[in-house]
């Protein structure tokens, strides 16, 4: 790659941001975890934004790294990893 960032290049995230738009606005969801915060949305969307920021969190550890030394070819592929999963059975 030239003129860039190298696709090994560690990306140096500081966490994950879930807003969920479709709650009520008297319903306050907010959850806070390694490497993540969640705000807002319906029930199932927060708990949605929930098992997804957690098994992110999975599968970084699983490679043996932190979020911050995540490159964005391991980003990709994590993110196509756990939309494979989280869509299985989905309608």
């Amino acid at each position: 790659m030239t003129g860039g960032r190298s696709e090994e290049t560690p990306l140096r995230i500081r966490g994950l941001l879930g807003i969920g738009l479709d709650g009520s606005p008297d319903e306050k969801r907010i959850t806070r975890g390694e490497n993540f915060c969640l705000f807002g949305g319906s029930k199932t969307t927060h708990e949605r934004m929930t098992e997804t920021a957690l098994k992110f969190n999975e599968k970084v550890d699983e490679r043996g790294k932190r979020l911050e030394e995540v490159n964005a070819r391991e980003l990709r592929e994590i993110t196509g990893e756990l939309r494979e999963e989280l869509t299985e059975g989905s309608p």
